[in-house]
């Protein structure tokens, strides 16, 4: 087990006395945090054949520039979350950051493939790191109330836009600079906003003196990892490859003796009494099918427009400028909505407005026009998404303890994150198995429109679970 600092003699505060002075500035922090993470998961998405021709990488290694992120982030992010009730969520929040930025610039400058690599893995870390801090910041600087579920709505919208925005940001820097700037840009971004949280955030924890769950940490992680690499794999290997099974029995395995160690520690990493309540439960079950569906979207339509409709890597980022746009009003209305009538409802119309856009959006062909196949389908698709993703992340937080209220965090962004990883891994598989390999525009069309159907599919399931599974107000 690694010890607390040493300042768990001193007293409590309340949670009142730990709030900032100026909450907006707190906020305006840990979104500007929240945004960087979250558009690196995508960034690099039309940058990869630049990488390829400049690093020499393989198929292998261009696929692994995106999942070295993306596992490393979801894999650490429920250590990052009970770091933040440790250790203290401005300490943790500035640590993750300085990773996050120093593994940015190393990644710009890398002369090799596996340079590139190590600095993504690294990437993902600080930002498994900063993640969960990010919304432990945002709820400790408002009280519970309308004013907090504004501003997590907030916080919603700037992750989902950091997402929206992958696109579009690595299309035009890599048009016009070159791909390192995908990676470069986040180093005087992450620079400000160091400054601006060591001087404005304030320091809050709720677990001094607590023991970090080590063995914890690293079994979930391992588990999750080994879970996402499986899934990965499936693509060169397919399902039933010997290689492919056993990655994925370890990682069960793994997660299994995570449960096992969780239920017998004194000081667990992830209390197993959280999944008592219906509504932290529930929200990670259903945010995890809302990111594996989120997530995908941007990649395919991102290949659609290019590899289908013959667009520059400029050009797919400013049609998806409305979708992006979208997804950040669903967020920003769900607050006002979710006050007048509740936000089990909300979420559910959000779900179920996704899901007709995801089933239109799966009509798509190879000759399609931007008005019928980008932009309407878009829009209804992220608008749905960013509706439901605010009640979800509002109900699962308010329904943790105040000392838990950082590991509640970096839950809900796992099962967001995480959910995007294996679902763009499987997705991926569905849209390969209808394309048999063929690089012509109509079996591409074909095959990224079933994997939409698939994506459809889910919300649907997610709008049912919501609907039987998730309670109308946070349990506590």
């Amino acid at each position: 087990m690694v010890q607390a600092l040493p300042d768990a003699r001193k007293p409590r505060t309340s949670p009142a006395a730990n709030r900032p002075a100026r909450p907006w500035i707190a906020i305006l922090a840990a979104c500007a945090g929240t945004f960087l993470v979250v558009l690196d998961v995508s960034v690099v998405n039309v940058a990869l054949p630049s990488m390829r021709a400049d690093l020499g990488l393989s198929t292998t290694g261009l696929q692994w520039v995106l999942n070295a992120y993306s596992i490393a982030f979801a894999g650490f992010m429920l250590f990052g979350g009970r770091a933040a009730d440790i250790f203290g969520r401005k300490r943790t929040f500035i640590f993750g950051l300085a990773l996050f930025t120093a593994a940015s610039l190393a990644g710009g400058l890398a002369q090799e493939g596996w340079q590139l690599l190590a600095a993504r893995a690294v990437q993902g870390l600080g930002a498994a790191v900063l993640a969960p801090a990010t919304l432990t910041i945002v709820t400790s600087a408002i009280p519970a109330g309308p004013a907090r579920t504004r501003a997590i709505g907030t916080w919603s919208a700037v992750g989902a836009a950091g997402g929206a925005a992958g696109g579009f940001v690595g299309g035009v820097l890599t048009d016009l600079l070159s791909w390192r700037w995908v990676l470069l840009i986040n180093v005087p971004v992450g620079v400000l906003v160091l400054i601006g949280a060591a001087i404005w955030l304030t320091e809050s924890r709720e677990n001094a003196g607590r023991k970090l769950d080590l063995p914890g940490a690293l079994l979930v992680t391992g588990g999750l990892a080994a879970v996402a690499y499986g899934v990965v794999q499936t693509e060169e290997s397919g399902w039933t490859a010997p290689a492919t099974l056993l990655t994925l029995l370890g990682g069960v395995l793994l997660l299994g003796l995570f449960v096992l160690v969780e239920s017998r520690t004194k000081s667990p990493l992830m209390p197993l009494k959280l999944f008592r309540s219906r509504s932290v439960t529930a929200a990670n079950v259903t945010m995890m099918l809302c990111g594996s569906a989120s997530f995908a979207m941007w990649f395919f339509m991102t290949v659609y427009a290019q590899n289908v409709l013959g667009y520059t890597p400029m050009e797919a980022g400013l049609a998806l400028i409305p979708s992006s746009v979208s997804i950040v009003v669903g967020s920003k209305l769900a607050p006002r909505l979710m006050a007048r009538a509740g936000a089990k409802p909300i979420a559910v119309a959000g779900a179920l407005f996704a899901a007709a856009g995801f089933g239109w959006q799966s009509l798509m062909t190879s000759d399609g026009t931007f008005v019928t196949t980008i932009l309407g389908p878009g829009i209804l698709m992220m608008f749905g998404i960013g509706l439901a993703t605010t009640p979800l992340a509002a109900l699962a937080t308010e329904g943790a303890d105040p000392g838990d209220a950082g590991l509640v965090s970096g839950l809900i962004n796992t099962s967001r994150t995480m959910g995007g990883a294996l679902g763009l891994a499987v997705l991926s598989t569905v849209a390969a198995s209808r394309t048999a390999g063929s690089t012509a525009p109509e079996d591409l069309a074909a095959g990224y429109a079933q994997a939409f159907q698939v994506c459809a599919g889910l919300l649907l399931t997610c709008a049912v679970l919501i609907l039987v599974w998730l309670p109308r107000r946070a349990e506590h």
